[in-house]
């Protein structure tokens, strides 16, 4: 059974190209387009990764990953967040497991980062 990984940003382009990045490597994938969409398609997938950006509409990635960090179901979940590369440290200092940056080659950070929480699922 594939691996899945969650994906959640409001933008469609992010959105596509880490979706993308993950089927890639034959990952399931679930996508949402906010931290409130997440947590319901949480009640029917099991995700071995999530990926989020903090700035989003409705539901923001810090309040995601609070939401998840509370819940003993998902606490444990490798997260990645997406942050721009103007962010300050302390603004992505979440309880993320690692962050990425939008402005850099996304998809070379996510290999290196899903080698890390995830080893073996490069393909």
């Amino acid at each position: 059974m594939p691996q899945t990984a969650l994906v959640v940003d409001d933008s469609m382009l992010i959105r596509h190209t880490v979706c993308r990045f993950f089927e890639d490597r034959g990952f399931r994938v679930e996508s949402a387009t906010n931290g409130s969409e997440a947590l319901e398609m949480l009640a029917k997938v099991s995700p071995d990764v999530i990926v989020t950006d903090l700035q989003m509409p409705k539901m923001d990635g810090r309040e995601l990953i609070a939401a998840l960090k509370a819940d003993p179901k998902t606490a444990n979940i490798p997260i990645v967040v997406l942050a721009g590369k103007q962010a300050k440290a302390e603004e992505v200092d979440v309880g993320a497991s690692h962050v990425i940056y939008k402005d850099i080659d996304i998809t070379a950070q996510l290999g290196r980062v899903l080698d890390l929480v995830l080893p073996g699922s490069r393909a």
